[in-house]
């Protein structure tokens, strides 16, 4: 029996045989070499058909299947534009509701989805994204913002618990070119790297102060304690933030 060459494609794996000739010098597929064992090996898959019927492909459909694969591939990997949440059809067991919330010391009437969060409705429907959407499961501490005087996570709560609430953002924070304290004190103490996780940090140290202005590191730490900083600027912030106590 003549050896065979052996192909997977498309999840299937099979065997071409070929003359031992071509196994001990491989054929020029650009001169009569490559031409004389396609031959061979049409020959051959031919005497194949012939007794068991057409089992294996030859190298031309082989070679056909291939590229037929690849279209077929590069067609399924394109992209489908999808619906806004907005625009997207109600899911059974989902509701709207109108709240009325004061962001920033301004009013808002606002119409939203009984599954969206206080963070959506802050970055897409209000536009402040000063508040990061980095872990969104309550986890990093990027999101925070204060309401009623306390900070809380705006990813983990629902945007009609906003109802009748009081919420401050960073974007409230400065007034024009004008730097809140607890900013310039981290701009001060270099107590940032990349940025990501300072809007959150400024907000948890902001609840802290106004309601005890002279916190200890202790203090410090525990109030920071659900802000994750991925650069490990740790030291640098709590410095900052002591900072501010000890001149209180």
């Amino acid at each position: 029996m003549p050896p065979a060459r052996r192909f997977v494609s498309l999840g299937r794996d099979f065997e071409l045989p070929i003359s031992v000739k071509d196994t001990d010098q491989p054929a020029n597929l650009n001169g009569m070499e490559g031409v004389a064992m396609d031959k061979k090996e049409d020959a051959s898959i031919s005497r194949e058909e012939k007794q068991f019927g057409k089992l294996r492909p030859s190298r031309r459909d082989f070679l056909k299947g291939m590229g037929v694969s690849t279209a077929a591939a590069a067609m399924a990997t394109v992209v489908v534009p999808q619906l806004e949440a907005e625009t997207a059809p109600l899911v059974k067991g989902i509701r709207e509701a109108v709240i009325v919330t004061e962001i920033n010391g301004k009013k808002y009437r606002l119409a939203v989805k009984s599954h969206w969060t206080l963070l959506d409705v802050l970055r897409r429907e209000i536009g402040l994204t000063g508040t990061k959407k980095t872990c969104d499961r309550s986890s990093c501490g990027a999101c925070t913002v204060i309401m009623d005087g306390k900070a809380v996570f705006a990813c983990s709560l629902l945007a009609v618990e906003a109802d009748q609430r009081k919420i401050t953002t960073i974007e409230a924070l400065s007034e024009g070119e004008t730097l809140h304290p607890i900013q310039a004190a981290f701009i001060r103490e270099d107590a940032y790297q990349c940025g990501f996780c300072t809007p959150g940090m400024i907000m948890s140290t902001k609840a802290l102060l106004d309601s005890n202005p002279r916190a200890s590191m202790a203090e410090i730490k525990e109030a920071l304690s659900g802000n994750i900083c991925r650069c490990a600027a740790y030291p640098k912030i709590t410095k900052a933030v002591l900072s501010l106590a000890q001149k209180a």
